[in-house]
């Protein structure tokens, strides 16, 4: 549903004459973009709960400037988001904190790393607004790693969105465990889950890999899977099996993906079958045509389950959690190349899928219900208390300080000295400015990219 416009209530005079609630969505990555852009929408639909707000919306997008920033390919193929991607800009964490006690935004969606999450939170804090925004965040997918780290260092949030009943739990869970405010936890769901239910069709036959940045990370692993999956492909001439891919070489994602398989695919002894194809794009449009979803752990397997699509799990390289596959256990979905080239189609478990946020009982659309509540009832208070992170000078001098410094932000949450070059208003000291960050980002995505894993790999040598 696309955020609402002046002119989408009635009386029109009404809702024309009513200040816009302003939404600033500050991501990190290609894939947090996608979930913060669409959380901003479905927070702010319309309603009809007590309280709901009913005037227009305007979301603005912002990236955060890293090793990880998409590029203008990555937002176009990131699908239907209901904002613009030409009008998405980056900015630094100290050029978002001006940029929110300028813009005078109701509502800041963090879709960041939880270090970032942190510093944000800090940074907000320290502005001293009279009126702050209503602050949200939470994980793109499926959490199976650093969840005490990354939860602690998004304490302080007004919501923390949990994607699933079991997420919940267990995010409320390490909150109460260190004496921390457990309230702003809240049940969702991902917000990109949608497309029509899964229907076979006669002649139509696919098999997709959803392939992940950084599971599993060595090369060998690597050319295992995507071995299994072209002898596949050469078993099942019939078959068209998709290799889906989320970056082309040099791009990042929100994992660093170090061995592409685009180059190991490249390879192959006897090269790839006439049946096997590498595609990129929606991952909506690419389980539209999909009879089976095979990966080791990607969210894409949320995605498929939500709609019935047929799902496996591999274990081939075990089930560990590295890999982060242990996190379907008790999914009936685990099974091996072996069990799929033999005709095997995993059975999902029904429990286990009711409380893991998929929605395949048709309950998605109320999901946000209760989050969007919560965020009404924030805009409509006329003060809001002070952003209270876990993590102060006082309780992690140790770790707090190192984190807010590479956001350029003091232990105080004020920017360091030298963060922001005051008064550069001017347009030719602006664009060199602009010139002289995009030639400092360009060399630092080429160290990152491609010197540094080659460094890595000759020291395994």
């Amino acid at each position: 549903m696309p955020p609402r416009t002046s002119n989408s209530a009635d009386p029109a005079d009404t809702a024309a004459a009513s200040p816009a609630l302003r939404v600033a969505v500050l991501a990190d990555s290609d894939t947090r973009w996608k979930w913060g852009a669409l959380t901003a929408r479905r927070l702010t639909a319309p309603g009809d709960g007590p309280g709901e707000d009913d005037r227009p919306v305007e979301i603005s997008g912002l990236l955060l400037r890293g090793r990880a920033t998409p590029t203008p390919r990555q937002l176009a193929e990131v699908g239907e988001v209901g904002v613009d991607a030409g009008r998405v800009r980056e900015v630094t964490a100290v050029e978002f904190l001006h940029d929110v006690r300028d813009e005078g935004y109701d509502v800041v969606v963090l879709a960041l790393v939880g270090g970032a999450v942190q510093a944000m939170l800090h940074g907000l804090a320290a502005l001293g607004l009279p009126r702050r925004p209503v602050v949200v965040t939470g994980y793109v997918g499926v959490v199976y790693e650093k969840l005490a780290d990354g939860l602690l260092l998004r304490h302080g949030a007004d919501i923390v969105l949990a994607n699933s009943r079991d997420d919940a739990r267990r995010f409320r869970a390490v909150y109460e465990g260190v004496g921390a405010d457990a309230s702003a936890v809240t049940e969702a769901a991902l917000p990109f889950l949608g497309g029509a239910p899964y229907r076979p069709e006669e002649g139509r036959d696919t098999v997709v890999f959803a392939a992940q940045p950084s599971v599993p990370a060595s090369r060998a692993d690597r050319t295992y899977l995507l071995r299994r999956l072209v002898e596949h492909a050469r078993l099942h001439p019939k078959r068209e099996v998709l290799l889906k891919l989320r970056s082309k070489p040099g791009e990042h994602t929100t994992h660093i993906e170090e061995l592409p398989y685009q180059r190991l695919a490249e390879r192959i002894p006897g090269g790839l079958p006439p049946n096997f194809r590498l595609v990129y794009g929606h991952m909506g449009e690419v389980l539209d045509r999909t009879d089976l979803l095979v990966t080791v752990s990607s969210t894409a397997a949320l995605e498929s389950l939500h709609r019935r699509i047929p799902t496996a799990i591999l274990s081939d390289l075990g089930v560990r959690e590295p890999l982060g596959n242990h996190h379907f256990i008790g999914s009936g979905l685990v099974t091996s190349w072996d069990g799929l080239d033999g005709g095997h189609r995993p059975r999902p478990d029904e429990e286990w899928v009711s409380g893991q946020g998929v929605a395949a009982d048709g309950s998605y659309e109320s999901a946000y219900d209760t989050a969007r509540a919560k965020v009404a009832v924030l805009l409509g208070r006329d003060t809001l208390p002070g952003l209270a992170p876990y993590y102060t000078p006082a309780t992690a001098p140790g770790y707090l300080p190192s984190i807010l410094a590479r956001h350029h932000l003091s232990a105080d949450g004020h920017p360091l000295p030298g963060a922001v070059a005051p008064g550069e208003t001017g347009r030719v000291r602006g664009a060199v400015r602009r010139t002289v960050r995009n030639a400092a980002r360009g060399a630092y995505r080429h160290g990152v990219q491609r010197v540094a894993p080659v460094i890595r790999r000759m020291g395994d040598l």
